[in-house]
């Protein structure tokens, strides 16, 4: 199976042509081939296939074998990938996800793709949709009890739950030890990310993820969007933010309810696998 690694603020993934090709067992596929000893190592895996309602279908797998509907910083690899390849010749791509069609632009110069800004759609605040429970009409500034300390925390969907937790001080906070255990705790009935935050001025802050079924990653796209949209909801934020994340640097902009994202994304390298030998 060929394939390329790619990688967007540190967010790595491997890149397979569906279109041309035929693949079976994807969740298996993404354990063994994110295996950072065993496999080749990622965040996640995806393919690109065609689809019936959109330019083309972004089918998406977390490293630990879950199905991921939506991934930020995938969908820029993704449309890099797919431009690159000459699976779609588009500068203005539409690209159904789970998560619905996402709109994607791109930047280019020569053949090569220099950035992508993708249309990320709305933050939805419902806690039925998120899902999370909560005693409130929304989860804006509820409050969890960890490890016997109370943490103020919001969540929003967007393309998949995000749960915001806007800090003092990022290096002092055990981001595996309490991400890990906020992702999968019961007031998240589908899981959550975790996206801890410190606001630097009202158009920057600095970001450190724990993504849910893919744990600490150096990024992450739409938690980079869900932490600016809940900041900007808190009044703490502007519409236009710089997100510095442990990878490099995301673009986020809402304008009219709708976000954006705008970043870059790099082939890392290309290969070759074996797969149901």
């Amino acid at each position: 199976m060929k394939f390329k690694k790619m990688q967007g603020a540190g967010n790595d993934f491997l890149l397979f042509d569906g279109i041309n090709n035929k693949y079976e067992n994807y969740s298996e596929m993404a354990k063994k081939l994110c295996d950072r000893r065993f496999g080749v190592g990622g965040d996640g895996i995806m393919i690109a296939e065609a689809s019936a309602c959109a330019d083309i279908q972004m089918v998406y797998y977390n490293s630990d074998g879950s199905r991921g509907e939506m991934c930020g910083n995938g969908i820029r690899c993704f449309s890099k990938f797919i431009y690159e390849e000459g699976l779609i010749k588009d500068k203005i791509i539409n690209i159904e996800t789970g998560d619905g069609i996402k709109t994607s632009k791109l930047k280019v110069l020569g053949s090569e793709v220099l950035e992508v800004t993708i249309s990320m759609g709305r933050g939805r605040m419902d806690p039925s949709l998120v899902p999370v429970l909560t005693n409130k009409k929304e989860a804006l500034e509820d409050d969890l009890i960890i490890d016997g300390n109370k943490i103020i925390y919001s969540s929003v969907l967007v393309g998949v739950p995000h749960t915001v937790i806007v800090c003092k001080e990022l290096e002092k906070i055990d981001i595996n030890r309490i991400g890990s255990v906020i992702e999968k705790h019961q007031n998240f009935p589908r899981n959550t990310n975790v996206n801890f935050i410190q606001i630097l001025d009202r158009n920057n802050i600095k970001i450190k993820t724990w993504e849910r079924g893919a744990g600490r990653t150096l990024a992450c796209g739409t938690g980079s969007c869900a932490s600016v949209y809940i900041g900007n909801r808190l009044n703490l934020l502007e519409n236009d933010v710089v997100v510095e994340t442990e990878g490099g640097i995301l673009k986020i902009k809402l304008l009219n309810d709708e976000i954006f994202m705008t970043g870059g994304a790099e082939t890392t390298f290309e290969g070759d696998v074996k797969w149901g030998l």
